[in-house]
């Protein structure tokens, strides 16, 4: 019998690798290169900087915080960046960092979900920290799919209801 617990990691790793990823890749198809690093005012981000931002936050919160690699991360580096990366590169690093993720959460034994871990400094459980990173990586593919549709004037299609 599958355990409530065992559901949430597959529903989580089911999100990133299944929905999430795909989308993006849709979406970095679509732009060009520039369009990648195109941001609409200097507060604002690009599609490129939330792409090196969901892969510093992933790593720092499931491979640092859950699976226990070290903590190298520069977040305002990853805001920083202009144009510092191709397409295919961010793609490239994107994949990889997601494949090291869900590995972690695929070996993850059921019983550390509810083991306290202090990331960023936040105080959570490994549980919650894994649902801090779906539903933050659902937030900022929804900016970069708004990006996309606002560069390109297309429906991406990925909801047909």
């Amino acid at each position: 019998m599958t355990t409530s617990f065992e559901l949430f990691i597959a529903e989580a790793r089911r999100h990133l690798m299944q929905e999430y990823l795909p989308w993006l890749r849709a979406c970095l198809a679509r732009l060009s290169e520039a369009e990648v690093w195109w941001r609409p005012n200097e507060k604002s981000n690009s599609a490129g900087n939330l792409i090196l931002h969901l892969c510093g936050n992933i790593t720092q919160w499931v491979i640092h915080g859950v699976g226990g690699a070290a903590d190298a991360r520069n977040r305002p580096a990853e805001f920083a960046a202009r144009e510092s990366s191709s397409k295919n590169e961010l793609l490239q690093k994107l994949e990889a960092t997601l494949a090291e993720v869900d590995a972690v959460l695929a070996n993850l034994p059921i019983d550390k979900l509810a083991e306290p871990r202090v990331i960023q400094g936040f105080n959570v459980t490994v549980l919650g920290a894994i649902f801090h990173v779906v539903e933050h990586f659902s937030y900022h593919t929804g900016q970069i799919i708004y990006i996309t549709k606002m560069r390109t004037g297309e429906d991406l299609k990925f909801w047909n209801v």
